[in-house]
């Protein structure tokens, strides 16, 4: 998976492309990390337009990601997911847990 990150106006965006699984582990660990210790980033979004699989590692450090904004006081959202992406996201029910635009 390739991730690229971007920050603009308090907002960092994390864009992935490819299979988003276990192996991705660290590459979306050191992103996020990227965006988490930048006091001017308030607001995460996790770009999922170009990830065509994703699994339950996955999921899972979604879920990470989640907690450590909310014991931050940063914000995350997913955008973008589409087909198989989504509608793994929505068996998961990601849209109780998550704002997902």
């Amino acid at each position: 998976m390739e991730v690229n990150v971007a920050i603009a106006d308090g907002q960092g965006t994390l864009r992935l492309q490819g299979r988003f699984d276990f192996n991705s582990h660290r590459e979306f660990r050191d992103a996020a990390d990227k965006l988490m210790h930048d006091a001017g980033v308030t607001k995460i979004v996790v770009d999922l337009a170009k990830v065509d699989y994703l699994d339950s590692s996955a999921l899972g450090m979604l879920l990470m990601l989640r907690d450590r904004c909310r014991s931050s006081g940063k914000v995350v959202s997913l955008s973008q997911s589409q087909g198989a992406v989504k509608q793994v996201l929505d068996i998961a029910n990601f849209g109780k847990l998550f704002t997902i635009v």
